[in-house]
Parts: C-alpha cells; sequence; structure tokens
C-alpha cells in the first residue's frame, strides 16, 4: 500500500490535516460552557449537580431558613437582635467540639471520647488556676495539652496497635470521665471568675460597633483576595477558573450575610468575643484542611485509604494527628462550655453533648462514610440543632420533644449523605 492510500484511510481523514476527524465535537470542560451561557447555564449546573447527589449545603441551609421562619412566626422574639445574639454564643463551645469531630469523620471514623475530654480539659483549668493559683493563660495550655495527648493517645490505639476507633474512644469515654471525678474531688464544682481568662472569652462583648463591621469587612476583603488571586492562578494554569463577575456576585452575597449579621449583633451588645474565636477557628482550620498538604492528605485517606498508603502517604501519622487535633478542640470547647456557666463541674461532659457534636458535624454536610465535609459543617449543623433548641426554649415545649426532633433532623441528614452518595455512584461521580 503506498503512502498516498495511506493517507486517505478513515482514522487519517481529519479537516486540515490536523489530526481531529471532520464531524467531531473537541472536548471541552463543562465549567467553561455553564460561564458562557450566563444565568441559564448555571441554573443548567445547579440543577445537574442535585441530580447526581452534589447536595453541598444546600439542605442544610435550606431547613435551616425553614427552622428559623416556623420559630419567628411562632414567637416574634425568636429573630431578636438580644435571641440571636445569645445563639451565636450558646453554639460555640459545642460547635468547636463539633470542628473536631469533622476531622475525624473525613476519615471516615469516630470519636465517642469528645464529651469527656471536654469536662476533663475544664476540669484540669479549674483544679490548676482555682484551687492551685497556677497562672490561667499556663492552666489553658495544659488543658489543651490533655485533650491532645489524649486525642494523640486514641490515635496511636487505633492506628499503631490496630484497635477499632469505635472501641478506643467508646473506652475514653468512661475512662476520661472517671479522671475528670476524680480530679474534681469531693466538692464536685468548682466556680470560675466572670473576669477571669476563661470567664471572659464567654462573658465579654465589644460594644463598640467597629468591632462586628471590621470584622465582617476583613471577612468580605479577603474571601474577595483570596478567591481572585485564585482564579488567576487558575487561568495562568491554563484550568477553567471562575471569572471576575462570578466573584463579585459571590463576594456580594457574603458582604449581605456578613454585614446583616454584624448589624443585628450590634443592635444588642455587639460582637461576642466567643462567636469571634469560633470564626477565627473556622477560617484556619479551614485553611489547613483545604489550601495545605495536610488537608489533601486527610481527604485521601478518607476517600481511599490503601490506595492514600501506596501513594506515599504516612496513614499512621495523619490518623494520630486528626484524633490528636479532635482532641484538642474537645478541650477547647470544654473550656468555652466552662466559660458560658462560670463552673467545672461533674456534669461537664456529660448528658446530649457528645450526641449534638456529631450531630451538628453530619446535620451541617459532612459524610458518615469519609472523605467529604468541611469545617463549616459544624457551623451550620450547630445553627440548625441551637436553633431547635432555642426557639423550643422560648416556646416552653418539654426538652423531650426537642431530642425527638433533633434525632429526627439527624436521620434526615444520615438518609440524605446516604442517598445523595448512591446518586453519585449511579452517576459515574462516586
Amino acid at each position: 500500500m503506498s503512502d498516498t492510500n495511506l493517507s486517505k484511510t478513515p482514522a487519517a481523514a481529519t479537516a486540515g490535516g490536523s489530526g481531529v476527524a471532520k464531524d467531531a465535537v473537541p472536548a471541552v470542560d463543562p465549567r467553561l460552557l455553564v460561564r458562557e451561557e450566563g444565568l441559564a447555564g448555571y441554573w443548567t449546573d445547579f440543577k445537574r449537580k442535585m441530580r447526581s447527589g452534589e447536595l453541598g449545603s444546600v439542605p442544610v441551609v435550606v431547613g435551616l431558613i425553614i427552622i428559623w421562619a416556623i420559630f419567628q412566626s411562632m414567637d416574634s422574639a425568636f429573630l431578636s437582635a438580644e435571641n440571636l445574639s445569645n445563639l451565636s454564643v450558646y453554639i460555640v463551645g459545642t460547635g468547636l467540639i463539633s470542628v473536631g469531630i469533622v476531622f475525624v469523620l473525613l476519615l471516615g471514623e469516630i470519636d465517642l471520647s469528645v464529651g469527656s475530654v471536654s469536662g476533663l480539659a475544664s476540669a484540669v483549668f479549674a483544679v490548676l488556676a482555682v484551687n492551685n493559683g497556677v497562672n490561667e493563660w499556663l492552666a489553658v495550655l495544659a488543658a489543651l495539652a490533655t485533650g491532645a495527648v489524649i486525642g494523640a493517645l486514641h490515635g496511636f490505639f487505633f492506628a499503631k496497635i490496630g484497635v477499632p476507633a469505635f472501641v478506643v474512644t467508646l473506652a475514653g469515654l468512661l475512662a476520661w470521665n472517671g479522671l475528670m471525678l476524680k480530679v474534681l474531688g469531693t466538692t464536685g464544682t468548682i466556680n470560675l471568675k466572670r473576669d477571669g481568662l476563661v470567664g471572659t472569652l464567654s462573658n465579654h462583648t465589644f460594644s463598640d460597633i467597629s468591632v462586628a463591621y471590621g470584622t465582617a469587612a476583613v471577612a468580605v476583603g479577603v474571601f474577595f483576595v483570596t478567591q481572585f488571586l485564585g482564579a488567576r492562578r487558575r487561568t495562568a494554569a491554563g484550568v477553567p477558573a471562575r471569572p471576575v463577575s462570578e466573584i463579585i456576585v459571590r463576594t456580594a452575597l457574603l458582604a449581605v450575610l456578613a454585614f446583616g449579621a454584624a448589624y443585628m449583633l450590634n443592635q444588642y451588645r455587639g460582637m461576642p468575643l466567643a462567636l469571634l474565636i469560633f470564626l477565627v477557628v473556622l477560617v484556619g482550620l479551614d485553611f489547613l484542611l483545604r489550601r495545605t498538604s495536610y488537608g489533601r492528605k486527610v481527604f485521601a485517606l478518607g476517600g481511599n485509604t490503601e490506595a492514600a498508603r501506596r501513594a506515599g502517604i504516612n496513614v499512621e501519622f495523619v490518623r494520630i494527628s486528626v484524633f490528636s487535633i479532635a482532641g484538642t478542640m474537645a478541650a477547647f470547647g470544654g473550656l468555652m462550655i466552662a466559660s458560658r456557666i462560670l463552673a467545672a463541674n461533674q456534669g461537664a461532659g456529660t448528658g446530649n453533648l457528645l450526641m449534638e457534636a456529631i450531630a451538628a458535624a453530619v446535620i451541617g454536610g459532612t459524610s458518615l462514610f469519609g472523605g467529604r465535609g468541611n469545617v463549616w459543617s459544624a457551623l451550620l449543623g450547630m445553627l440548625v440543632i441551637g436553633s431547635i433548641a432555642n426557639g423550643m426554649a422560648l416556646l416552653g415545649i418539654a426538652a423531650a420533644i426537642q431530642y425527638m426532633i433533633t434525632g429526627a433532623v439527624l436521620l434526615a441528614a444520615v438518609v440524605i449523605d446516604s442517598v445523595s452518595r448512591r446518586t453519585q455512584r449511579s452517576a459515574g461521580r462516586g
């Protein structure tokens, strides 16, 4: 066969000899097509994501709006500045514990000890600072170190010895609660000073309106800069990136939420220190998870542990460090709860605290099956749980009903997560 005949084979019959078939449609990233179509394209992409199970935070945001609308219709005080300010402080302690749970859930594991660890940390602080006169800063560091070491110990037994995380942390739930009772001694309760270091955390409010508005401005500014610079890097690398117009719209939406929240807080007493600390922690840990190699390793382990191991990831180190982070956040949350009630007592870390922390992470959108979620799930989930508790308290509804409703919301969140994963697998994306 001659060279001329070879050039006329069907595989080589291309337009202009470019190697592309005459009637072929070049592959284009669907994200580029979406942005070229404008609003209609975004709406089409949104529907595609819903059909394929990529729900994101949509269910919890819709649920939160419905909850707020229902309680506001039943009691006009629900969305008052005072009530929302109190709610923002109430969710911080459990929310911090829930952030640690998010890290563990991303591995596809669970930590049942965080409630007991939070109670033990508050007891350690109170005994050192109040009973023994240790400097409060040192006592706080000792309490946080207690949580970190306990978490690392759990991680060691799980990662090195091979004991299931459920069993290790269940043992910790009992053991650390017992140690907390031992540390507190016969008195059972140690009161904290309102004007002390820990007491101030939940009881101080910045009355200057510039603090709340300044926090909102910084949040909006940082969001725009990071989104804009990220888009520039993606464009320079030749990969799809959000256009400036979309970034501006997203920033505007965040600005409405941020300045709206700041306005409401300033209508009462101003920016609570506890809420400011919670937001700073969320931003910092969100950066750790989404912008660092360590965070990518955490997600990789949650997606497929064996694949992560073969890729060269130190699985044992990541597991131990994640449980240590969970322990540290449990201790931090315990200090914030002690700050809110101004006491460390034998009931610390017990009751429904553990279930609320886990429920908040799951309700907020973190998957129980690992590999999907973010630290903002803790904030969204706690807003749901806190709103239910707060609204029912305003209406004088019994706690038993509150538990049943919260349980139903948790079940709904898990069902949505399960259905979402199955839908993604069906769509070839899971």
